[in-house]
């Protein structure tokens, strides 16, 4: 496997991180262009690309916002290209959102994943997410997500 590094996502990337949403999600799981431009550049948002030789191969997107005096993070999305999965990128990518997010004063993240996803839920419960509800057709009708929380050191 290539080398692969873990930089922030600029503008540049949006085109490319978009086609891999594509290719790594169905509808109604995926994001469009435009929804996941205005994510990349809400207040808040911290975005790490994971970039091989190759191409954009992976990315995190998580979002911190404001709420008072405590902050309260949220993982947005994670993408890792299906040649790349099980190879340790996907928590490499966790483990850096989780580090910045903490250093820009969250002490607790959260997630949604869809009810049928068994790969996902195996691996946020495994990197220390606990099921905290249920988020009736957060995905549209009759597309329950699990709701998973984990609190940052």
């Amino acid at each position: 496997m290539p080398d692969i590094t873990l930089r922030d996502a600029t503008d540049a990337d949006l085109a490319r991180m978009h086609e891999l949403d594509v290719v790594c999600f169905e509808d109604p799981f995926r994001f469009d262009l435009r929804s996941m431009r205005g994510f990349v550049r809400e207040a808040g948002a911290i975005t790490i690309v994971a970039e091989s030789a190759f191409g954009i191969c992976g990315f995190i997107l998580a979002n911190v916002p404001r709420r008072g005096s405590m902050a309260s993070a949220y993982l947005t999305t994670l993408d890792v290209h299906s040649e790349h999965r099980r190879s340790g990128l996907a928590r490499r990518l966790v483990t850096a959102a989780e580090r910045r997010v903490a250093a820009a004063g969250s002490s607790f993240v959260t997630l949604h994943v869809y009810l049928g996803n068994s790969g996902a839920i195996s691996f946020y419960e495994a990197m220390g997410y606990g099921r905290v509800g249920l988020a009736e057709d957060f995905y549209g009708p009759g597309l329950d997500a699990w709701v998973y929380g984990k609190a940052l050191p």
